[in-house]
């Protein structure tokens, strides 16, 4: 609201008005005010929490071993993240922005999913809050909606980046003049090359382009339910979603800020997609309203995000990935989030099959992957065998996992962007 009020003074040469036409500018304010949003409005949501006696369900003491010390922390936190990332965007960024309104659209989504699980689990009574089945059709909606919007919007372009070599032997990046509807994705580690799509479905001839679409309208809603659910699954321990989170949202910034300006896209060698600095304004919001919750959520949590949170959060980023092209990137940022989901698989899975041969065999001491390494000897299952339970071989305090578990996401997300030149 605010971009379009100082440009129209602008037209009459207000002092300090022009400032408002730099993304740079516009993006800085909005991470302060989210950061002050998050610790004025943090400390007044917690206070209003104690005050109802809207308390966390008590936590499981044979997975969490220190559970006992967090009875009475407040929960839905995750209202704090999305108000601390709406307000800011709504003041300061450009509200006619395609791939902003979708980003809008998807915090107040599955911010909404994520409070209706809150809610079950917390004034109905019932641990496992809102059915499953019922989670995927909301985040599969999501994405279908998004993946929908960014094949027919007449606004969603890109400038394909094409090599050409000089008559001196050098090799230079160019982008194509006309901005154009593309099915072309960034892949890592590969030099001068882009994943098309439509190549992909070659096999159906002619319809080729449209089968295309639909595959990337597929990858959208793939992506979007497997970072929302892993985000879910990471959010165990004080601080961890939260840190891992605001890490990702600053690469993501890195990536969508190079894809939207042509002279840097020129150089990492990747696509240019106009209009996408937008995505800077909000993923700032993202990035302060991970900070300033964390004021809060850090060991010891005085407050839990819940589901609010986490399905917002990973929807966040899978959609912004999405937008600028570098959901095939998400396995190496997002490797946490991978590495979380894929150890709940792993060990559902080989549990049922030992056990459809009348052993109860179990991979890990416990997941996620992090409830690994806190779980004591003393709360194992007797009755159940591990194949890692010499790993590791002590538990560890959940504040020293969470802040490895930050190490690795900022290892990997340096390693993200550094692909952009490995290739």
């Amino acid at each position: 609201m605010l971009y379009y009020l100082f440009r129209f003074l602008d037209q009459y040469n207000i002092p300090g008005s022009h400032m408002w036409a730099y993304i740079s500018f516009r993006s800085l304010l909005t991470l302060i005010l989210s950061l002050l949003i998050s610790a004025w409005f943090g400390e007044k949501f917690i206070k209003w929490m104690k005050r109802r006696s809207i308390f966390e369900t008590e936590r499981d003491p044979s997975i969490d071993p220190f559970g006992v010390e967090k009875k009475g922390v407040p929960t839905m936190g995750g209202i704090i993240i999305i108000m601390s990332i709406l307000v800011p965007v709504l003041l300061f960024g450009r509200l006619r922005n395609t791939y902003l309104i979708l980003m809008v659209i998807t915090t107040v989504w599955l911010g909404f999913l994520g409070f209706l699980d809150d809610y079950i689990k917390i004034f109905k009574r019932n641990k496992d809050g809102l059915k499953g089945k019922y989670k995927i059709v909301g985040q599969v909606s999501i994405g279908f909606i998004v993946g929908l919007t960014l094949w027919l919007s007449p606004d969603v372009v890109v400038r394909e980046n094409v090599n050409v070599q000089q008559q001196n032997q050098e090799i230079v990046v160019k982008h194509k003049k006309d901005a154009v509807k593309s099915l072309h994705t960034t892949i890592p580690f590969i030099k001068n090359h882009n994943l098309n799509y439509s190549n992909i479905m070659s096999f159906c001839g002619k319809y080729k382009v449209a089968a295309g679409w639909v595959l990337f309208v597929l990858m959208t809603i793939l992506v979007v339910t497997a970072v929302s659910n892993g985000a879910n699954l990471n959010d165990g321990m004080d601080g961890m979603c939260a840190g891992n989170s605001a890490i990702i949202g600053v690469a993501l910034g890195i990536l969508a800020y190079v894809s939207s300006h042509i002279g840097y896209a020129s150089y990492f060698d990747i696509m240019y997609i106009p209009h996408s600095e937008e995505l800077v304004v909000f993923l700032c919001a993202f990035i302060g309203a991970m900070i300033g919750f964390l004021w809060y959520n850090a060991y010891p949590a005085q407050v839990f995000m819940g589901d609010t949170g986490s399905l917002t959060i990973g929807g966040i980023i899978g959609v912004a990935a999405i937008i600028i092209h570098k959901e095939l990137l998400l396995p190496i940022l997002c490797g946490i989030f991978f590495v979380e989901s894929l150890s709940v698989i792993i060990q559902t899975q080989w549990f049922k099959m030992m056990k459809r041969k009348g052993q109860r065999v179990r991979v890990f001491r416990a997941t996620p992957i992090h409830d690994n390494f806190r779980k004591l000897d003393s709360q194992l299952d007797a009755t159940s065998k591990y194949i890692l339970k010499g790993w590791p071989h002590r538990p560890f305090h959940e504040s020293k996992i969470t802040i490895r578990f930050w190490i690795t996401t900022i290892i990997l997300a340096a390693l993200t962007i550094i692909t952009l030149k490995m290739r």
